[in-house]
């Protein structure tokens, strides 16, 4: 009988050799950012970061930040989030971070505003076969540490459950309704892939979304917004990825 061997069964050792990463670089802390703009992201968040280099699978970018090794990946949707993660879940990476924009499902939500999931409804069609739970939570000592800092920083912030489904374009009016109803603050498209698959390699996780579309209003990312709402996206689209950071530092 021939036997397979499966991806989930590739070693440290050897994504290391395919990653050409030392293993003296695996990193501390793997950000992980949900978003279409690829580019302007990608080249917005490696400024921050010394002596960076693409890793020998692409769009994946090994950095220092003030002596701590990070790893960035501009990954939208879950099934590219479930790669990065799962491999740097296997090379034991200390901490990971999901950032990104979403979808309010709150009527007291304002874009800008900062969502930090308690936990994630797995409804991203990925998580179920990393976890055999409804919903993937993160590690609640971090998301206080991280949401301290938003705070600090003068931004809002909400905590609570949030839910992850599996594609943009195929939410709908009952959708909304039904999830506003269960009381969920915010949905994206990567949160649950990046909790759940920490989890089962062990490794601690949150994420941070700053609320772009206003679901329970009608308003999607194709609707302007005025200059006060574009400021305060910025200004969060900022802060999650600076805090992100600094979370590296406590490590």
């Amino acid at each position: 009988m021939t036997t397979y061997r499966s991806i989930m069964e590739i070693t440290a050792a050897e994504w290391l050799q395919a990653l050409r990463l030392p293993a003296s670089d695996i990193p501390d802390v793997v950000i992980v950012e949900g978003s279409w703009w690829r580019a302007q992201r990608t080249g917005w968040r490696l400024g921050y970061l010394e002596n960076v280099r693409e890793l020998n699978f692409p769009d994946i970018f090994w950095g220092r930040w003030r002596g701590r090794k990070v790893v960035y990946c501009c990954a939208y949707g879950a099934p590219r989030t479930v790669e990065i993660i799962h491999l740097f879940g296997v090379l034991g990476a200390r901490l990971a971070v999901q950032i990104g924009t979403c979808g309010g499902l709150q009527t007291d939500l304002k874009p800008g505003d900062i969502i930090l999931p308690t936990a994630a409804a797995c409804r991203d069609g990925v998580a179920h076969l990393y976890s055999k739970h409804d919903s993937a939570g993160a590690d609640q000592q971090w998301l206080r540490v991280a949401q301290h800092q938003l705070v600090t920083r003068g931004h809002v912030t909400h905590v609570g459950p949030h839910i992850t489904w599996s594609a943009l374009f195929a939410q709908n009016g009952d959708n909304v309704q039904a999830w506003h109803t269960a009381g969920y603050l915010a949905v994206d498209m990567e949160s649950a892939t990046t909790l759940a698959v920490a989890q089962h390699f062990g490794l601690p996780a949150l994420s941070m979304l700053v609320v772009w579309d206003d679901l329970t209003r009608g308003r999607s990312f194709l609707d302007p917004l005025t200059p006060e709402e574009q400021r305060r996206l910025d200004a969060g689209n900022s802060a999650v990825y600076e805090v992100a950071l600094s979370l590296a530092e406590k490590l």
